[in-house]
């Protein structure tokens, strides 16, 4: 890239629309797991009826009978989902910092530009490229 010219307005305007989209994108991921996790609870397991309640072996006081006194079994349903989530999560978490490399490496980007320092833009500019997430955090590590 040879010249630069950015408008700080605009891309504050932009960085507003993605952090947006960035903030819906995190409530659907939550809400996902959220109802995975009940759909996994409501699939019931591969045994009939009672025979799927695991009860508590040992005396148990009938005024303090503990949550636990009677948990379910997670059938096939509920395992496979659980494993999907479980596989997903590292594409979650990358889909987040992704997110977070783009936004703080177009802040920082613009703000190197408005200070006219062009080679720490670019430097920030491409660690965002990369999702280097530290190097995007630290603000006060500029060399001079």
């Amino acid at each position: 890239m040879t010249s630069w010219d950015i408008q700080p307005q605009g891309v504050q305007g932009q960085l507003k629309v993605v952090g947006t989209h960035a903030e819906d994108l995190g409530e659907a991921l939550n809400t996902l797991l959220a109802d995975m996790k009940e759909a996994a609870q409501a699939a019931g397991t591969a045994v009939p009826g009672s025979q799927a309640l695991t009860l508590p072996h040992g005396p148990v006081m009938p005024q303090k009978a503990p949550s636990w006194s009677a948990q379910r079994s997670t059938g096939p349903v509920g395992a496979a989902l659980a494993e999907y989530a479980k596989k997903r999560g590292t594409d979650f978490k990358a889909m987040a910092d992704r997110c977070q490399a783009a936004v703080l490496g177009a802040v920082k980007a613009t703000n190197e530009y408005v200070e006219g320092d062009l080679e720490a833009a670019r430097n920030a500019q491409n660690a965002a490229r990369v999702v280097r997430l530290s190097a995007l955090r630290d603000v006060e590590g500029k060399t001079k």
